[in-house]
């Protein structure tokens, strides 16, 4: 074990709102959550990474700013994790970024992530820790997701079956089989990525605050049916997905203009339901219980079409347990930091599809 076993988790996700940052200290190889912070993209900085999710003029330019931009970003995060809890630079082993995946393409061979983790140990003087998901994709794997371990580490329960339910701009779920070790991860579909950017468009609201415009309209059955012959909603695990999918040039191809707003909007989150219970019961089985966390645990139109289709199951947030829905990846590399230097496999490849367990992540000396 590490002199000091205090670790700083950063995570941006797919739906691109902010910076999560915890601090942890590692117990019994587990974190415990110390402070955490969040802070928001600006309208420039969502909008332009936003942009380099296809291609672009000057793209390379363009997004080496960004890592630059992330970075900075992140080392606010860490000031004020830091300012909170009292700590030093110095007491810290490790930051573990995720960085900002604007471009996804394992059956390629890389996935992108952008963030300058040089910067980020020079603004922090933190060893850092990032690029977690290239060597799982350089050993076959999709390298996503990988908070499975995690979960299974955190939220498995010898009696009761559980699904783990991430819905950031992608969902993914864990699967977890009560009395057993098994572990099942992978990746659904869209969360809120297309709720999202339907939201904006219309109203010019980053997110759909509880599913109330949703609630406004009426899903429409057509549409929604069309939507589900995406030949990804039918593909076996392990797979993955991102906006190189799931993006406005996907939506528009079912003309979505020809419907009132709020109607799609309303299709758009019973897509996003149907394609995750979907998938939990053709490739896990109902279990007893669903664990929600990223922000659509706080979409209660969407908690409550996950709860019909996926009734008996008990659907609820992570919340129930005392974990906050919104700090759960951040965690997760927070632990993937710590494995990382402890010269432990960070990926399960029955979630990715590699060909081992691999230690993950590039490290940028404080």
């Amino acid at each position: 074990m590490r002199s000091s076993a205090h670790y700083i988790g950063i995570m941006s996700g797919t739906s691109m709102d902010g910076v999560d940052a915890v601090l942890v200290r590692i117990e019994r190889q587990l974190p415990v959550t110390l402070a955490k912070a969040f802070i928001a993209f600006d309208d420039a900085a969502r909008t332009e990474l936003l942009a380099l999710n296809e291609p672009g003029t000057n793209e390379i330019h363009r997004a080496a700013l960004a890592a630059n931009h992330v970075a900075d970003l992140y080392a606010a995060a860490v000031a004020q994790i830091l300012a909170q809890s009292g700590r030093q630079a110095s007491q810290i082993a490790a930051i573990g970024a995720h960085g900002q995946t604007v471009r996804h393409r394992p059956q390629l061979g890389y996935t992108v992530q952008l963030l300058n983790g040089a910067r980020l140990a020079e603004l922090t003087s933190i060893r850092t820790i990032c690029d977690f998901r290239s060597r799982d994709v350089a050993a076959g794997g999709e390298g996503a997701p990988l908070v499975p371990a995690f979960h299974a580490a955190i939220f498995r329960d010898a009696l009761r079956s559980r699904v783990i339910l991430n819905l950031g701009g992608i969902a993914n779920v864990t699967a977890l089989p009560a009395g057993s070790n098994d572990v099942i991860g992978f990746d659904c579909g869209p969360a809120n990525v297309l709720m999202d950017y339907w939201c904006e468009r219309h109203t010019g609201a980053r997110l759909d605050a509880d599913g109330a415009w949703a609630r406004s309209g009426r899903a429409i059955p057509a549409l929604l049916a069309t939507m589900l012959a995406e030949p990804f909603f039918a593909a076996a695990p392990p797979k993955s997905t991102g906006r190189d999918l799931f993006s406005p040039d996907w939506l528009a191809q079912f003309h979505p203009d020809g419907h009132a707003p709020a109607d799609v909007q309303a299709t758009l989150l019973a897509l996003t339901a149907t394609s995750i219970a979907n998938d939990i019961t053709r490739h896990i089985g109902l279990p007893d219980d669903v664990l929600v966390c990223g922000g659509g645990a706080l979409n209660g139109a969407l908690m409550q079409a996950l709860a019909q289709q996926l009734a008996p199951a008990q659907v609820a947030s992570t919340a129930s347990l005392g974990i906050d829905p919104l700090s759960v990846e951040a965690l997760a590399f927070a632990l993937l930091a710590w494995r990382c230097l402890e010269g432990q496999p960070g990926n399960l490849p029955s979630a990715t599809g590699a060909k081992g367990m691999r230690v993950l992540g590039a490290i940028y000396p404080a």
